[in-house]
């Protein structure tokens, strides 16, 4: 019996993504005319009727670079370097800066006390308080209860929250926050 010669490394690389072409293709094929079968009478899209929707409020990402500049500037004022993050009412971040000198932690803490200001809305400091009678609230993800995020709100209700971190002190991030969040009501 002649000996067989093995094919080549390309070779099977070609035969093998050949033959996966093929299955893939057969796969679509399947799927496309089953769908083309269907006797499913639901419709692709189904609108949601009137009083199944709700409307909310966000605060725009231009206001939100303002208030992240004038939270930052007030620190400067004070010799200060932080960290300052707005955060949507979602808790997803709009906008972070970081001043110069500014620790390396100070970023993240920024924007966990924006969203745990956003979530509660109330300032962190007050937050931190109610520790003393629900220390679990501390393992709640994303969240950190130290004086430095005040939430803003539009007709009561919250759309973003405001965090600040390096200063040497809460109540110093917290008055930051604070300056950020009152440019947004001139």
């Amino acid at each position: 019996m002649p000996s067989r010669k093995k094919p080549s490394p390309r070779t099977r690389v070609l035969v093998g993504g050949a033959a996966l072409a093929l299955v893939g293709a057969g796969v679509v094929g399947t799927v496309a005319a089953s769908a083309a079968g269907s006797t499913d009478a639901t419709p692709a899209a189904v609108a949601a009727r009137d009083g199944e929707l709700t409307q909310s409020t966000h605060l725009t990402l231009d206001a939100a670079t303002k208030a992240a500049r004038a939270a930052v500037e007030a620190a400067e004022k004070d010799g200060r370097h932080v960290s300052v993050a707005v955060v949507d009412r979602t808790g997803n971040t709009l906008v972070t800066l970081r001043g110069d000198g500014a620790g390396p932690q100070s970023y993240v803490s920024a924007e966990r006390k924006a969203f745990t200001a956003v979530s509660w809305n109330a300032p962190t400091s007050e937050l931190a308080g109610r520790l003393a009678q629900a220390p679990t609230l501390k393992d709640i993800p994303g969240t950190l209860f130290l004086g430095g995020g005040t939430p803003v709100t539009a007709k009561g209700a919250p759309v973003a929250g405001i965090g600040v971190a390096g200063a040497p002190s809460g109540d110093l991030d917290e008055r930051y926050a604070r300056a950020g969040a009152a440019v947004l009501g001139r």
